[in-house]
């Protein structure tokens, strides 16, 4: 049996695609749902999004309503003789109504609650690119351990095949006990690669399964000579640019700049005076007193505007101030941070997929060479002219280029990935897009 026909055989079995394999959208539907670093990030926008209700309840009124009841009893004697023996009740209630009329520092609490919205929908934004680009490296590393093991136990069969026909010539005088010797040392060896290639997707599989909360089970593989697009646009500079505007890691210490140059203006507001407009009713209704036993009923209503102006506060405010500016320059400090990280990652996304690209075409030539290589070493072992470690050499160069060459597609496809989300433009759509590479 040829060796290529054994590596379809084998890399059939290993991979093969059923009805039951899951493609790289559904492992990414599943990882939606069942992915808890994504469903922390999904609980922490909701969380933030009640910023703006909590920073809005400062501008609107506030309403309470107090009220008592007292039950009293009263007596009196004179030289032992009992004068006065008796109970009354007293209840009432008070509504109160406050609504400011100028208070800076709310309103300024109200714009930070709105910015904090926006911060925590562009987490969260990020939070589910980070998603699209952890479940397809898993995904991925998934399909280049599995490559792994179909190469390796292709090339021990080889072996196997080659050490058969080495000990066949040595026992008919064609061939030295070193070709015999060569292939076993060979075999050996690829009975150690086995087992760390069969360890390292173990290892892949549960680092899938850590995602999406299962075992995945077989999956989806890509489509032989599968073509991969380059970036567009094809400029590094228009990703740079797009990276530092777009990032959702950038939007995110954007609004965190914001916030704090909102607090600087808050904790000023210390030294401002406030207004409100108050309003109450009060009503009271008493059976009796100390002095009367007839009971009295009362109401009393008031509105008008209260002010308060600052002095002194013990230079808190101040101090406040000063704090909230060296926190607006750590702010603008960290956003230019995260700009310059953002382009970094673009820059070497976009280098890694031109360099991927160039790799899998070159590799595509390799796999042409390197199968030439092995028929005529093969060919010449026949007839005399090569020697056995010439055949097994090929071999290994042969399955070395194929497991190189699938590995390169895989990392150019996650790196595709990655320059988008350096971006900020990584959309579902995308997963999408890759998923139409995998056959189905």
């Amino acid at each position: 049996m040829r060796p290529t026909l054994l590596v379809s055989l084998i890399a059939a079995g290993l991979l093969s695609v059923d009805a039951h394999a899951l493609d790289l959208l559904q492992v990414y539907k599943e990882a939606l749902v069942n992915d808890p670093v994504f469903a922390s990030a999904r609980a922490s926008r909701e969380a933030g999004g009640e910023k703006e209700t909590q920073g809005r309840a400062g501008l609107l009124p506030t309403v309470g309503v107090s009220g008592s009841y007292t039950r009293s009893t009263f007596s009196s004697e004179s030289s032992g003789v009992l004068t006065a023996d008796r109970s009354f009740r007293t209840n009432g209630y008070t509504v109160s109504l406050s609504q400011p009329l100028f208070r800076w520092a709310n309103w300024e609490q109200y714009q930070q609650g709105k910015l904090s919205v926006a911060a925590s929908e562009a987490q969260f934004a990020q939070a589910q690119q980070d998603l699209i680009v952890r479940v397809s490296q898993a995904y991925f590393d998934v399909l280049a351990a599995q490559d792994a093991v179909a190469s390796v136990q292709a090339q021990k069969t080889a072996i196997t095949e080659q050490l058969a026909a080495a000990k066949r010539n040595f026992e008919v005088g064609t061939a030295t006990i070193t070709d015999t010797h060569e292939a076993q040392a060979r075999f050996d060896l690829a009975v150690a690669q086995e087992l760390a290639a069969q360890n390292d997707l173990e290892v892949k599989r549960t680092a899938l399964q850590q995602i999406i909360g299962k075992p995945a089970g077989a999956l989806s593989i890509l489509r032989p000579g599968v073509k991969i697009n380059p970036p567009n646009p094809t400029q590094v500079d228009k990703w740079v640019e797009s990276a530092e505007q777009q990032n959702f890691g950038v939007v995110g210490q954007q609004m965190a700049l914001e916030i704090a140059q909102r607090e600087i203006k808050k904790n000023r507001a210390g030294h401002l005076p406030t207004v409100d407009l108050v309003a109450s009713r009060s009503h009271s209704n008493q059976t009796g007193s100390t002095l009367t036993t007839a009971g009295s009923t009362s109401d009393n209503n008031s509105i008008g505007v209260q002010w308060n102006i600052p002095l002194f506060a013990g230079f808190a405010v101040t101090s406040k101030v000063r704090e909230s500016i060296a926190l607006e320059d750590k702010a603008r400090n960290d956003l230019e941070s995260a700009k310059r990280t953002a382009a970094q990652g673009a820059r070497q996304a976009y280098l890694g997929v031109n360099s991927g690209l160039a790799q899998v075409k070159a590799l595509e030539a390799a796999e042409v060479s390197s199968q030439s290589a092995l028929d005529s070493n093969r060919l010449g072992y026949q007839v005399g002219v090569r020697i056995n470690i010439d055949v097994l050499n090929a071999q290994q160069q042969l399955y070395s280029t194929r497991q190189s060459l699938a590995k390169a597609r895989y990392d150019t496809i996650v790196n595709g990935l990655k320059l988008k989300s350096a971006a900020g433009t990584l959309k579902e759509e995308d997963v999408v897009q890759v998923n139409g590479l995998l056959k189905h």
